[in-house]
């Protein structure tokens, strides 16, 4: 089935929306994205990131070895037919689920049984379909329709529904009888549903879900349909989901800024082409690889600069870059990617700016000189995220926390040890804002405080219980978190009105240690937006950080945030009144963010602790100015 060019998708799809083991909807078929095995890499671009590298084979083992950008088609490469190679350039994909339906005699069948015929379009690979042959009650051959009802389990299986179990209550499962699916009514309700077999047993498919699904469905078979394999056992009981559905495929990322490691020149210059140069292994090859380059007239700018330098001070830098590869998968801190960030942006020092990290800093603005140490405008920045796992039915947001992953919930990329996991990477500018370390001290000591801490510490276990979650595992991450959150999507909230990009367009990136805590401790966020275009974005979002405009867009911001339509039954919000939810004074009318721009899933906000809500509690409030 993956032969044919069906649908396209972009890099940052296959790594957020439709990634391995993701269903995905064609025009005539559902399809799942299979595991690494299946795909082809000989036209997939190796992406250079050491610390993403680094904290990836943390994470799935030291045989990791490239991050790579999904397959794609040469762009000087035109196809001239529908069987020229380059049409078989893509992601691999095989039918999912396995069970279809007739539109017209609702039968309904798996395509093991043959009762479905696969029709291929090559010059119009859009059109392929199932087709139910032969059926009664229609002259033409009616295109046969995928089952729309699935099982999985909170340990990432996924399988075809069990129709025959179902509808046999468990009993005589070998029946031979031809199954149909019908519908009655038109408001699609499961218990308008039903499942009819000719032996004459039926059943609504109500039964398959909520409390009667618990009695009524069989144990997980343990199944993973994008690897073609089963599991040992899974003592999981199987739940009933709906094609598409949202809780099917979460992607679980790891993303890291690319930061200059010297103000060296030559260093910099191999950093930005080390997917190029560390292939050498030696002087020699290295003078040969050049020389080839040269030869065939391949980056002209890295050999113009290289040629300022002796071969032997190259060689001495790119020996000690591969061997600090090597070493840095089993550094303990692999997995911490924002400190050394943190420690970038606070230096903020131009002497490192590269083609693909250029800082600016700047004073803060008039009248926020005591909450705000300084103020760095990001005018070039590269991000590159890895996939590394999946989840299904509970997000990764439930139970991820600085890192650490609980891997019973895990699913894995291939069927053996991956040596390469997909990748992508995107360019663009931002806003860093650094918070007065010595003012945020002195407000989290204030004994109010204190007393709102162990509040929201209580909330966070109540959480964590109701989800049978370890509280110790899933850190708490301190008020002083929720000041940075909230006060990160109130600013993302007003500027997304005037930088020219949507509010999805803008993500977070929050640093926040706290003085207890390991090493020094950390105080700011990162507003910043990027494309997956090679010259990234056009400045609409660092133009707002001018100390005039971003101290108009912040009091707008703290101002908006004094009042929500929704109050006052969001401000006198709280996790401990019997809800489900981690955060306070925050609904999608004030705080709330698209999910692809929170780094929490919209958990700990409150709107009271950076200004007064209508409870009129001024002692949380971080901004007294107010």
């Amino acid at each position: 089935m993956y032969k044919y060019k069906v649908g396209e998708l972009r890099p940052s799809q296959i790594l957020f929306s439709f990634g391995v083991g993701a269903v995905l909807d064609l025009p005539n078929l559902s399809v799942m994205v299979m595991g690494l095995e299946d795909w082809n890499t000989q036209n997939a671009l190796e992406l250079n990131e050491p610390r993403l590298l680094a904290a990836v084979r943390k994470e799935l083992g030291s045989q990791v070895k490239r991050l790579l950008s999904p397959p794609t088609p040469p762009e000087n490469v035109t196809s001239s037919g529908p069987f020229d190679e380059v049409n078989r350039i893509g992601i691999p994909v095989a039918p999912f689920p396995s069970w279809m339906v007739c539109p017209k005699c609702h039968l309904l069948a798996s395509l093991k049984s043959e009762l479905f015929q696969l029709k291929e379009n090559p010059y119009r690979p859009d059109q392929t379909k199932y087709v139910h042959k032969n059926c009664p009650k229609s002259k033409k051959e009616p295109t046969a329709i995928p089952s729309r009802f699935l099982v999985s389990c909170e340990r990432g299986h996924l399988d075809d529904f069990p129709w025959s179990y179902f509808v046999h209550r468990g009993e005589n499962i070998n029946c031979n009888g031809a199954l149909r699916f019908e519908e009655y009514g038109v408001s699609g309700s499961p218990s308008d549903i039903f499942v009819i077999c000719s032996c004459g047993q039926q059943r609504p498919l109500s039964d398959a879900f909520g409390e009667s699904g618990k009695e009524n469905m069989p144990r997980c078979r343990a199944r993973h349909p994008h690897l073609r394999d089963f599991d040992d056992t899974c003592d999981k009981q199987m739940k009933t989901i709906l094609l598409g559905a949202s809780n099917s495929w979460f992607p679980i990322t790891l993303s890291a800024l690319s930061i200059p490691e010297s103000s060296h020149q030559l260093f910099q210059i191999i950093e930005q082409y080390w997917h190029v140069l560390n292939k050498a292994t030696s002087q020699d090859i290295l003078k040969s690889n050049l020389d080839l380059l040269q030869a065939i007239g391949q980056f002209p700018e890295l050999l113009t600069e290289l040629s300022k330098h002796p071969l032997e001070e190259i060689w001495t830098i790119i020996e000690e870059k591969q061997n600090q590869q090597e070493s840095n998968s089993d550094d303990k801190n692999a997995r911490d990617l924002k400190t050394p960030e943190w420690e970038i942006f606070s230096q903020a020092d131009p002497n490192f700016n590269t083609p693909d990290f250029q800082l600016k800093p700047v004073k803060p603005p008039a009248g926020y000189e005591d909450y705000f140490s300084q103020v760095v405008l990001a005018e070039r920045l590269r991000e590159v995220r890895a996939l590394i796992s999946f989840t299904r039915i509970q997000s990764p947001g439930d139970f991820i926390d600085e890192g650490e992953i609980l891997t019973e919930h895990l699913v894995d990329l291939s069927r053996k040890n991956p040596q390469w996991v997909p990748a992508s990477e995107v360019k663009g500018e931002g806003i860093f804002i650094q918070f007065n370390e010595e003012k945020l001290s002195q407000w989290e000591q204030s004994q109010l405080l204190q007393d709102y801490q162990n509040r929201a510490f209580e909330a966070h276990k109540q959480w964590c219980k109701i989800r049978s979650l370890d509280p110790v595992k899933i850190t708490f991450p301190g008020v002083r978190y929720i000041l940075l959150h909230s006060f990160a999507h109130a600013l993302m909230r007003q500027m997304a009105i005037e930088c020219g990009y949507n509010a999805a367009s803008l993500k977070e990136r929050i640093y926040s240690k706290r003085p207890q805590e390991e090493g020094s401790p950390m105080a700011g966020v990162l507003i910043y937006t990027a494309a997956p275009d090679s010259e990234g974005t056009l400045g609409g979002l660092v133009s707002l950080g001018e100390p005039k405009k971003l101290g108009y867009h912040i009091d707008q911001a703290l101002e908006q945030m004094q009042l929500c339509t929704s109050d006052p039954l969001c401000a006198e919000h709280t996790p401990l009144k019997g809800t489900t939810s981690l955060h306070w004074a925050a609904c999608h009318g004030c705080l709330f963010s698209p999910e692809t721009s929170c780094e929490r899933g919209n958990k700990y906000l409150d709107r009271a602790v950076l200004v007064p809500t209508v409870p009129g509690e001024t002692h949380l409030i971080y901004f007294d100015k107010m």
